[in-house]
């Protein structure tokens, strides 16, 4: 054909693509019959949501205990060639949940799935990530080592408390963030005059990406830490008097970071105080201070349940459900996780 020749391309038949209504049928059939999703016992609902999301059934298999306490598994479908994925946080009770999670991965190795994803929307044991003192082990190493032996050929996974615990892997590993979800919330409330605050420098990175998308100014806690549940704050970085607050961080443990955070920024003239954080630990007196403190909302993923007992008119809890669902359709499909995020959201 001459180089100057123009070819002429023939146009498909509405027959021959299908309508988008058919398209759509044939992928979610196709998604139902490759794709199995199974849960332990950490966060049941959020695995079931992510189900829906993806308008799949959730996978059947026994997590029990026998009688002397030891964890039981069981998986009761077929899965062998199949595309799996456990989803699994480790939060309280860690080490159960932790257990659990492991022992779901060697069976499903052992049956035979074709690959095995572990979905841990939040990742425990993720605070001793170095050597800060002598003599402490780096435990987010030792669990990233426990999941690739007991079977995990990938990890997705959500807000990690430190970002070169990815490093930690020799398999491939997925890292979400809540931002999108928050800050569609935090739009929708329309404050003024708002300013995103860190709670430490360590978070400065997320707390600018968040200040971008809000379009807000920034501001940082500078505190010293007393010992594994409490922290001083020091001084503030930025201009808060006369303007609402916005504290943003991944996890909320005893709190205690948190509310000398709000004394601090109150101190300083800052008018309303909300914090958007997305792993909700809510551990010791962590309910306590919240309830006792100045904080209009504290905002959170549903990455980890909260018992009704944590439950509070102060805590709004917004769903990861269809971020997760929509990162586990495009890892099947070997399509970019990235691109759910949109361009300049870098931490």
């Amino acid at each position: 054909m001459p180089l100057n020749a123009v070819k002429t391309l023939r146009t498909p038949r509405r027959n021959e693509v299908g309508t988008q209504k058919e398209l759509r049928i044939e992928a979610s059939a196709r998604l139902k019959n490759e794709v199995v999703i199974f849960t332990g016992n950490a966060n049941r609902k959020l695995a079931e949501e992510i189900c829906r999301y993806l308008k799949i059934p959730l996978g059947d298999a026994l997590v029990s205990r026998f009688s002397e306490g030891e964890i039981r598994v069981k998986i009761n479908q077929d899965v062998r060639g199949r595309d799996v994925f456990v989803v699994q946080s480790t939060c309280q009770p860690v080490n159960e949940n932790l257990m659990a999670l492991l022992i779901l991965l060697d069976a499903l190795k052992r049956a035979s799935a074709r690959r095995i994803t572990a979905v841990i929307p939040y990742y425990g044991y993720a605070r001793q990530d170095r050597k800060d003192q002598p003599r402490v082990p780096i435990t987010a190493k030792l669990v990233a080592n426990l999941l690739t032996v007991a079977g995990a050929n990938r990890v997705l996974t959500m807000d990690l408390h430190a970002g070169q615990i990815q490093g930690f892997f020799d398999i491939p590993l997925d890292h979400l963030f809540a931002v999108n979800t928050f800050v569609e919330y935090v739009t929708s409330l329309r404050t003024k005059d708002l300013v995103v605050v860190s709670p430490d420098v360590g978070g400065i990175k997320m707390a600018r990406a968040y200040a971008k998308r809000l379009e807000a100014q920034l501001a940082i806690v500078d505190k010293r830490r007393v010992s594994d549940r409490d922290a001083v704050a020091m001084n503030i970085l930025g201009e808060v008097k006369g303007r609402n607050v916005l504290i943003v961080d991944d996890l909320v443990a005893t709190a205690g970071s948190l509310v000398e955070a709000i004394k601090a920024l109150k101190g300083n003239g800052a008018k309303e105080i909300r914090a958007v954080i997305t792993h909700a630990v809510l551990s010791g007196p962590a309910m306590e201070r919240i309830e006792g403190s100045a904080l209009k909302e504290l905002v959170v993923t549903n990455t980890i349940p909260i018992p009704p007992e944590k439950q509070s008119k102060k805590i709004k809890v917004l769903s990861v459900a269809p971020l997760l669902g929509e990162a586990i359709r495009r890892i099947h499909n070997e399509e970019s996780v990235s691109s759910l995020f949109e361009p300049g959201v870098e931490f």
